[in-house]
């Protein structure tokens, strides 16, 4: 892993100077990312991104889940991307201080599962136990379901060859 960058921004926490530092790294049969990370000396808050080096322009990537396997597939999520998994009924967009990551379509599911769980203990709603009960599914592999990435800075990746990638006009809805 290469320095390629150390800049200062302002904590979102503190506003004290925070200072980043960018890395190239290559992933094999895969190519170079650009992995950001810093911590406040003031407040402790860490930051950190994970970014592809080049970007294809605005892009929608597909997966369809079809087998337990397939939720160890690796993604890498830009800060910038919107996930979809419609058959979950599931949206997670990205806010002002969202951060890349790179993880599994099992790691993605199963942070939407706890964030559910923690929406649904104020709830009495009965959906609320109908979406964890589909989402435990999922993550159990006993049912399909299609992920979409949505990345107007087309730097996220789906790493299977059974990704569908797909460039898309930069005044679309999905963006």
């Amino acid at each position: 892993m290469e320095k390629i960058l150390e800049y200062d921004i302002n904590c979102p926490v503190c506003n004290s100077v925070l200072k980043i530092s960018d890395y190239l790294y290559e992933i094999p049969f895969y190519g170079k990312i650009i992995i950001s990370s810093g911590v406040c000396s003031k407040c402790k808050y860490k930051w950190s991104d994970v970014r592809l080096a080049e970007s294809k322009g605005p892009v929608k990537i597909k997966f369809k889940v079809s087998s337990v396997e397939d939720l160890n597939t690796l993604v890498i999520k830009s800060s910038t991307c919107t996930i979809k998994i419609p058959d979950l009924g599931a949206e997670i967009i990205p806010g002002y201080d969202s951060h890349g990551y790179i993880t599994t379509i099992e790691g993605i599911i199963l942070s939407l599962y706890e964030k559910v769980e923690f929406m649904c203990s104020s709830s009495n709603s009965p959906n609320c136990l109908e979406k964890l009960d589909l989402i435990k599914k999922a993550l159990n592999g006993e049912i399909e379901f299609t992920i979409e990435l949505i990345d107007p800075m087309g730097v996220s990746k789906i790493l299977s060859e059974k990704s569908i990638e797909e460039i898309i006009e930069k005044h679309e809805d999905e963006i």
